[in-house]
C-alpha cells in the first residue's frame, strides 16, 4: 500500500506540473520568446542566460545571428527546466511501475507508453528551437504537450478509483442500482465524439496559434467586417513549410491567416455543440460523478468561450491570450474525467492467479 501511495503521489506531482509547463509554454509561445535561446538545450551555449548575458563571445556565436535578450531567454529556459523536472519525474513513476509490476501500483503498458510520448515530446521541443519555430513542428509540440497532461490527468483518476473502489467486482466498478444504462450508452458515445472534436479544435487552435493568425479577425462575430472575408484556404492550411526560414512571427499572407482563424472559428461552433451534447446526456445519467463531471463541462465550456470573445474584443492582451490556452486544457481535462467517469475501472488480472479449472 506505501508503494501504491507513493506512485500516486508522484503521479499528481507530475500531473500539476505538467499543467503548469503547458501554460508556461503558451505563455513563451505568445510573448514571442519560443527562440529566446536559438540553441538547445542549453542557452547560447550555457547552462543559463545570466551565463550566456556574461560571457563576451555570446553575441559573436549567436545562432542565426539572433541577439541575446535576457528576458526572452529566462523565460524559454525557465520553460525548459520545468520541462525536465516533468520528464524527471515521469521517468520516476515509470521505473516505478516496472519495479513494483506484481503489486500492480501502475497500468505498466500504460506507464511505459508514457514515457514514449515524453521522449517524443523532447524531440518535438529540440525540433521547435533548431528549425525555428517551424509551425508544424509547434503544432505537433503543443499536441504532444497536451498528450502529456491528458496521460497523467487519466493516470491519476485511474489510481483515484482504484484506491477508493478497494474491494473489486467480477466486472470492475459495481453498478448501482436503478443506473440507467441506455443513457450511459448515449453518454458514453457523445462523451468520445466530444472528446475527438476538441482534440481537433484544440490542432486547429494550435495551427492558429503557430501561424500567428488570431489577429487576422480582429473583430467578432464578423471577420473584418464581413462574414466571409476573402480567404486562401490552401495556402493556409499547406503543413509543411521549407526550413532555414525564421517563423517567428509568421510568413503566411493576410487571406492565408484569415482562412485559418475561419475554421478555428467554425471549429469552436462545432466543439461547443459537441460537448453541451456530452454533458447534457451527462446529466441524464443517475450516478452522481457523472453529473458533476457533465456540469463542470458546462461552466469550463462557457468560460472558455467568454474568454476567445473577450480576446478579440480587447485586442488580443496576453493574459487573456494566454489564459485561453489554459482555459482549453482545462476543458480537455473536463471532458476527459467525463469519459473516465463513464467508463468504470475494471479490475486488474492477477498474473498470478491460477484459473479455476486449471492444475
Amino acid at each position: 500500500m506505501r508503494h501504491a501511495a507513493l506512485v500516486r503521489a508522484v503521479a499528481l506531482a507530475a500531473f500539476l506540473l505538467c499543467f503548469g509547463v503547458v501554460v508556461l509554454g503558451a505563455y513563451v509561445r505568445l510573448s514571442n520568446a519560443g527562440l529566446g535561446c536559438p540553441d538547445w538545450p542549453g542557452c547560447y551555449g550555457h547552462i543559463t542566460p545570466a551565463a550566456a548575458a556574461a560571457d563576451p563571445h555570446t553575441s559573436l556565436n549567436a545562432p542565426q545571428a539572433r541577439p541575446l535578450q535576457i528576458g526572452k531567454a529566462w523565460r524559454e529556459m525557465v520553460h525548459r527546466y520545468a520541462a525536465g523536472t516533468l520528464a524527471l519525474l515521469i521517468v520516476c513513476v515509470t521505473a516505478m511501475g516496472i519495479t513494483w509490476r506484481r503489486e500492480r501500483v501502475a497500468p505498466l503498458g500504460y506507464v511505459i507508453a508514457l514515457f514514449g510520448v515524453v521522449l517524443v515530446q523532447a524531440a518535438l521541443g529540440m525540433l521547435t528551437v533548431t528549425w525555428q519555430l517551424t509551425p508544424l513542428i509547434v503544432t505537433l509540440h503543443l499536441l504532444f504537450g497536451l498528450t502529456t497532461l491528458s496521460l497523467l490527468w487519466w493516470l491519476v483518476l485511474t489510481l483515484w478509483r482504484r484506491r477508493r473502489a478497494g474491494a473489486w467486482g467480477p466486472s470492475g466498478e459495481r453498478t448501482r442500482r436503478g443506473e440507467r444504462a441506455g443513457a450511459v450508452r448515449l453518454a458514453r458515445t457523445l462523451a468520445a465524439a466530444g472528446l475527438l472534436v476538441l482534440v481537433c479544435q484544440i490542432a486547429l487552435g494550435g495551427w492558429t496559434s503557430s501561424n500567428y493568425a488570431a489577429i487576422a479577425c480582429p473583430d467578432v462575430p464578423t471577420c473584418q467586417g464581413s462574414f466571409w472575408p476573402h480567404a486562401d484556404f490552401r495556402a493556409g492550411f499547406t503543413l509543411w513549410h521549407p526550413l532555414n526560414v525564421d517563423y517567428e512571427g509568421g510568413v503566411l499572407a493576410g487571406p492565408a491567416r484569415v482562412a485559418i482563424q475561419l475554421v478555428h472559428r467554425f471549429g469552436a461552433l462545432a466543439t461547443t455543440a459537441a460537448l453541451l451534447g456530452a454533458a447534457a446526456a451527462a446529466l441524464r445519467a443517475s450516478r452522481p460523478a457523472i453529473r458533476v463531471a457533465g456540469g463542470l463541462l458546462i461552466v469550463l465550456l462557457a468560460l472558455q468561450l467568454t474568454i476567445g470573445v473577450s480576446m478579440v474584443l480587447r485586442g488580443f492582451p496576453l493574459w487573456l491570450a494566454t489564459a485561453h490556452n489554459a482555459g482549453a486544457a482545462l476543458l480537455l481535462l473536463a471532458t476527459l474525467a467525463l469519459n473516465r467517469a463513464l467508463n468504470p475501472v475494471r479490475a486488474p488480472q492477477d498474473p498470478l492467479r491460477v484459473p479455476q479449472g486449471a492444475h
